[in-house]
């Protein structure tokens, strides 16, 4: 199973090591974009391609910055799972 610091290590060797984190940032909006485009296009497929790209984008941030984004999601969802929500009807919402 891939893990932050396994796919850190794969990006840093095909790309090289990013001097400005927000790179990544930027082209995790370009898949995010092609993942959109994916969706409206009812192509399911390639929306779980696209999603996967996003969240290997996401994976080498959080290795980079010496974490495992599996860890991350985990200790943020006991946060989520503490709060109260209010929702807008669509499927999302916020916390209050």
């Amino acid at each position: 199973m891939e893990t932050s610091k396994t796919i850190r290590e794969w990006g840093d060797a095909i790309f090289g090591a990013p001097q400005d984190l927000t790179a990544l940032v930027q082209r995790a909006r370009v898949e995010m974009d092609e993942l959109e485009q994916a969706l409206r296009d009812g192509d399911q497929a390639e929306a779980g391609r696209e999603a996967a790209d996003v969240v290997i984008l996401l994976h080498r941030i959080a290795g980079i910055l010496g974490h495992d984004l599996y860890e991350q999601v985990d200790a943020k969802m006991v946060i989520n799972r503490a709060r109260k929500w209010k929702t807008t009807g669509d499927g999302t919402g916020s916390h209050v």
